[in-house]
């Protein structure tokens, strides 16, 4: 099999699309971000990577917290606007249509179209050069009951999520296993 060599660049595909929602319940702002991913399960932390001149860096950093909202396929085209419009100029909530709700553990809002808010407490601001990498504890998340399956699990696939690759957005394929599936009892796996 052949192979080209690239230059170093972001090529780890796909990433989760999120809206991280900033600021109070008054002046808030949504950002759309791509940087984002878990660094710890216990205690659970996450991250977002800001660009330094974004609007809502400073908000973030000055606040000290954020929620990350889950996309889905249904948020795809508010997700993608509020990448590329800035919150310095228009209300993100109200030009989307998307319902501000008052999250569990934050002063931060939520977006609850959303079908998972996960609540952010910065711990940590690493500049990176581009980008300011905000590492922070989970505090809190809430999930939509509409996505919840007869044994309490958040069922991913009903919220049909949305990932990011290189510039275009895609929405996730079908199930191919659970973790572990590999090395279960073949009487016990779940197609």
């Amino acid at each position: 099999m052949a192979k080209q060599i690239w230059k170093p660049g972001t090529i780890l595909y796909p990433i989760p699309a999120v809206m991280v929602s900033c600021g109070d319940m008054e002046n808030s702002n949504i950002i759309t971000i791509a940087w984002t991913g878990t660094v710890n399960s216990d205690p659970a932390m996450t991250y977002i990577s800001v660009r330094k001149e974004r609007y809502s860096h400073d908000i973030i950093k000055d606040r000290g917290e954020f929620v990350i909202n889950v996309t889905t396929e249904d948020l795809a085209y508010a997700t993608d606007w509020c990448g590329v419009k800035s919150g310095r100029d228009i209300d993100k909530f109200r030009e989307m249509k998307l319902t501000k709700e008052k999250a569990a553990h934050l002063d931060c809002p939520v977006i609850a179209e959303s079908p998972i808010n996960i609540e952010c407490s910065v711990k940590d601001i690493i500049p990176l050069g581009s980008h300011d990498m905000f590492i922070a504890d989970i505090v809190g998340a809430m999930a939509d009951e509409e996505y919840m399956d007869k044994n309490g699990r958040f069922n991913f696939a009903q919220s049909r999520p949305i990932c990011y690759a290189h510039g275009e957005y895609y929405g996730l394929g079908r199930y191919i296993g659970k973790f572990g599936y590999s090395v279960q009892k073949k009487g016990r796996r779940k197609k």
